[in-house]
């Protein structure tokens, strides 16, 4: 793995325990694609993609997440994580797909599956 892949994966977890707005926007090129593959569709430049990450708002507390990088390259990450939710108890595979432009992401697609709790 990357010394870049690492440092961008600590910068996004940063983010998402945060929610600030200046974390965020340390991962992004101004003109980014973040694509959570719901019927929301994508969002288009980093002010938008700022707003609906906060407003997602996942409280730090709340949430553990592990990840590994599958692939790599010079401008592309694949990575599959585990997100667990303490409360309500929810689990869910994550499949990213991390397009880059020096140590900022361009384009980002996720995908993401509900673990059967039975």
């Amino acid at each position: 793995m990357s010394e870049r892949l690492d440092q961008w994966m600590d910068r996004y977890v940063l983010a998402w325990s945060s929610n600030d707005e200046d974390h965020i926007r340390e991962l992004f090129t101004a003109d980014a694609v973040y694509d959570p593959q719901t019927a929301d569709g994508e969002w288009e430049g980093i002010d938008e993609i700022v707003q609906r990450w906060q407003e997602i708002n996942d409280s730090e507390e709340n949430w553990d997440f592990q990840w590994l990088p599958l692939v790599e390259t010079d401008d592309l990450a694949v990575v599959t994580g585990k997100t667990n939710y303490f409360e309500p108890p929810t689990s869910f595979r994550n499949l990213w797909v991390i397009r880059f432009a020096g140590d900022r992401c361009y384009d980002f697609t996720e995908w993401y599956i509900e673990e059967d709790s039975g």
